[in-house]
């Protein structure tokens, strides 16, 4: 991806950024990944499917690496569906995969959870996943899908109650999001002493289906901001929660594995922070000019089309 661009230093400059931060990745860096690494971590959404259809080659790619010895671990900053949810969807799309290598966003939002010792009720916006993993952690909860139909009428002198236990609001993606929804969590926050902000993710856009982008939830996050003046604490990727998670469950060191995603600002955001080996797919978010634009700071160690390149590598 190289173009003569002049004699003068600054284009010879632009030159020598586009030598640094762009490597696709060529048979010899794909077999030398694979050699270094132990663990591959795999983005879901862009990288494994899309919407509901799996890319092309990934299942033949997944088993390729299992049978080099290699572990895999899928994470998702989706957090409508708990592990056990994305188990089926795997399983649906015939790909072989156990819950124990599942990593959603709303496992991880239950399991920051508890590792505070968190004894109070969470409100959730969200949908039936972060419900589920709070269930499994027994952690008490109220709102998500049951406050979908309430309605705030704002007729002379409405007054909303909220529960003075709720110690912390989990905000996640949520198809079904009201005034009613951003109003308690509004009121969790700001009257309740020591209530904790927690994001899942706040991902500007997700694929939700196979055709197009759809708002992510850093829509609903940037409500709950807005209305708080509060950063939540974020615990899906970029966020270290999740790979601190990840490392100490396997017992990896971090230079024994590999991200790979298709989004610049989580994905390889989250690999390159937490010292990983980053490679990013352009089968999902993020496309070639986008990576290789001068605007953009975050650089993967190396770039494919998509996952199945790795094949290329496979014995024959």
């Amino acid at each position: 991806f190289l173009r003569w661009v002049g004699e003068s230093s600054e284009q010879h400059l632009i030159v020598a950024w586009l030598i640094i931060a762009a490597r696709r990745a060529s048979n010899d860096d794909k077999k030398q990944l694979i050699d270094n690494v132990d663990c591959f971590i795999f983005d879901c959404d862009g990288v494994i499917w899309r919407g509901d259809s799996v890319i092309d080659g990934v299942p033949e790619t997944l088993d390729m690496l299992r049978a080099m010895g290699k572990r895999l671990v899928f994470v998702t900053n989706n957090s409508t569906k708990s592990r056990a949810g994305y188990l089926g969807k795997f399983t649906g799309l015939g790909l072989n995969v156990n819950a124990e290598e599942i990593y959603s966003s709303s496992y991880a939002a239950a399991a920051y959870l508890e590792s505070i010792n968190f004894n109070k009720k969470v409100y959730v916006i969200g949908e039936s996943g972060i419900l589920e993993e709070l269930d499994l952690k027994g952690i008490q909860h109220l709102g998500g899908p049951g406050d979908a139909d309430k309605v705030v009428a704002l007729k002379k002198g409405e007054y909303m109650e909220h529960d003075e236990d709720v110690g912390a609001v989990v905000v996640g993606f949520d198809r079904y999001i009201n005034y009613y929804k951003i109003q308690y969590a509004t009121l969790c926050i700001r009257e309740n002493p020591g209530c904790l902000f927690i994001a899942t993710n706040r991902d500007a856009v997700t694929h939700l289906t196979d055709a197009q982008e759809w708002a992510g939830n850093g829509s609903m996050v940037g409500a709950i901001a807005g209305s708080t003046k509060r950063e939540p604490i974020t615990v899906g990727k970029p966020a270290e929660f999740m790979l601190d998670n990840i490392a100490r469950t396997f017992g990896l060191q971090r230079q024994q594995i590999c991200m790979v995603g298709d989004r610049l600002d989580t994905d390889i955001l989250f690999g390159k922070n937490g010292g990983l080996t980053t490679c990013l797919v352009l089968s999902g978010v993020t496309d070639e000019e986008t990576l290789l634009s001068p605007d953009n700071s975050v650089h993967p160690d190396y770039y494919m089309s998509q996952l199945s390149e790795l094949l290329t590598v496979k014995e024959p």
